[in-house]
């Protein structure tokens, strides 16, 4: 199966320069954990996750209304083509430890997005899906 048969197309995104507390609504407002940060022309630059508000945001006492995206986003962000396969997806997320992929075009331009979620919701991936989760979830330090 491939990337484009499962991800969301329909892909809400911020600019670099959208403020944190815009990008923490729209997360709220559409129940979603990430955005990609994207130029006006649709090109990605990075990601910004519910984390990175948590961690480089607020527990920084920053101010979320006039700190942007830019601060605080993921730059260096893995993705994967629409045309890989769904298990090639589920092993990347494997290997990097991450639950969450935007789809680019080959010049950049956002496409969708799939998670680990779409994966287990599709019928032929869900062993990939599983196996992707016990791989991200299995190196995770106990918390005492």
């Amino acid at each position: 199966m491939r990337v484009t048969e499962i991800m969301k197309s329909e892909v809400v995104s911020v600019t670099p320069d959208t403020p944190v507390s815009g990008a923490a609504r729209l997360m709220a407002q559409y129940n979603i954990g990430s955005l990609p940060v994207c130029l006006p022309n649709g090109r990605l630059r990075g990601l910004i996750t519910d984390r990175d508000i948590v961690t480089r945001c607020v527990a920084a006492e920053e101010d979320a209304g006039r700190m942007t995206v830019r601060e605080i986003m993921t730059r260096s962000v893995t993705c994967v083509s629409a045309s890989d396969t769904s298990q090639a997806a589920a092993r990347l997320m494997a290997r990097k430890q991450i639950r969450r992929l935007p789809v680019t075009e080959d010049d950049g331009t956002v496409k969708g997005m799939l998670s680990l979620a779409d994966l287990a919701r599709a019928a032929k991936c869900e062993s990939d899906a599983a196996n992707a989760l016990r791989e991200i979830s299995g190196n995770v330090p106990a918390v005492s």
